[in-house]
């Protein structure tokens, strides 16, 4: 009977130890006025983001919690990761300043081919327009009325210019932009290696 009373006596001691060993921890941090306070409780929750230490009892800093970054500091540790990101990015895609050249110039030429395209659909669609206006034209000098399929094809086929017009646009955007967008990358990569060098 004697044996598990004892056991309970252990493990009472056990936490009691526990309960001094934490009760010697101080807990050093600033309040909202700026002044340094000790306590043995913790830290409040609305001065932990300020950061604090914890003392042993002789007085010596035996952990350092760093105050939380300010939103300035977790804005640029959000570019600077990004950075990071698009840089391995980088060097994963291209070997060299060269390897971007070759890459520039290949998605030019696929765009030119689009430009070309398109300005040769264009072309065609002014044709096909020109000729339908030349047959409404004889139907009017013939006193007659032009008939309405022949003037729904010509709005049709404005519809279809102006719509080959904003491609071209865009098409033409595009190219600038990755010309643009290219000339960065290799000057990066040029950065990214001459460092690694």
């Amino acid at each position: 009977m004697l044996q598990p009373v004892i056991i309970r006596s252990f493990v009472a001691l056990g936490l009691l130890a526990s309960t001094w060993a934490g009760a010697g921890e101080l807990y050093r941090y600033t309040d909202e006025r700026g002044v340094m306070v000790l306590d043995r409780q913790g830290v409040p929750p609305q001065h932990i983001g300020r950061g604090y230490q914890v003392l042993n009892e002789q007085g010596r800093v035996i952990r350092v919690v760093p105050p939380a970054p300010s939103a300035e500091e977790l804005q640029r540790l959000r570019q600077e990761k990004a950075r990071a990101a698009a840089d391995a990015q980088l060097l994963r895609l291209y070997a060299s300043t060269e390897d971007v050249e070759r890459a520039r110039k290949r998605k030019l030429a696929e765009l030119e081919s689009v430009i070309g395209i398109t300005q040769g659909n264009l072309q065609s669609l002014r044709s096909q327009q020109g000729s339908l206006r030349a047959q409404a034209a004889k139907h009017e000098r013939a006193g007659r009325g032009v008939p309405d399929n022949l003037l729904t094809q010509i709005a049709n086929l404005e519809k279809e210019q102006a719509s080959l017009l904003r491609d071209l646009e865009r098409y033409q955007r595009a190219k600038t932009e990755a010309d643009t967008s290219f000339r960065r990358d290799r000057e990066r990569v040029a950065e990214l290696l001459g460092h690694s060098r």
